[in-house]
């Protein structure tokens, strides 16, 4: 199981909205190893929107235990901003690549889904990614109008939360009675 935060405390406030005319769009920023934090942190300080979604784990040093935060999706960054902010960031030689991406609206949903539960500090299981499935939403609790889908051969206590660009999915556990068929 794994525990997920976001990568600042202003996500919530800060999520940008989706306009086709707004010049900005969402960008998949390939990561050299281990960079995904320096990243973020250098878009942080341009003040240019990006998602970084984090979950905690716990390492053990020697005799020690201590927690860390590490990237959900390991290598990736989400930028949302022009071509520009793009060649910016490709600047400090940290990125592997920049994948543009053709469904902005569909990206959109699916991080928005993935941050609505961060917010929430949700209880992540890795999940294979599910080329077929059923399109639900959570209709009340704490998760309430996060979309995802359910896998009619498992129960359904599991909404998969997925990012298709990436083939990568996470299983949020809850209660199926919560669910309702889109």
């Amino acid at each position: 199981m794994i525990l997920a935060k976001a990568n600042s405390e202003s996500v919530q406030d800060h999520w940008p909205s989706f306009d086709i005319h707004s010049g900005s769009c969402w960008w998949v920023l390939r990561t050299k190893s281990r960079q995904e934090k320096a990243v973020a942190t250098t878009l942080s300080a341009w003040d240019i929107h990006h998602f970084l979604p984090l979950v905690k784990a716990q390492r053990f040093i020697g005799n020690r235990k201590i927690n860390v935060e590490l990237p959900l999706f390991p290598g990736y960054v989400f930028l949302h901003g022009d071509r520009d902010h793009t060649f910016q960031i490709d600047r400090t030689k940290r990125l592997a690549c920049i994948l543009s991406v053709d469904n902005q609206q569909q990206l959109h949903r699916q991080l928005d889904n993935l941050r609505k539960a961060i917010c929430f500090e949700a209880s992540f299981d890795p999940y294979p990614y599910l080329s077929h499935g059923v399109w639900a939403e959570v209709k009340s609790g704490p998760y309430k109008g996060i979309q995802g889908k359910v896998d009619r051969e498992t129960l359904p206590s599991k909404l998969i939360l997925q990012v298709d660009l990436l083939q990568t999915a996470m299983a949020l556990q809850l209660d199926g009675s919560l669910l309702t068929i889109l």
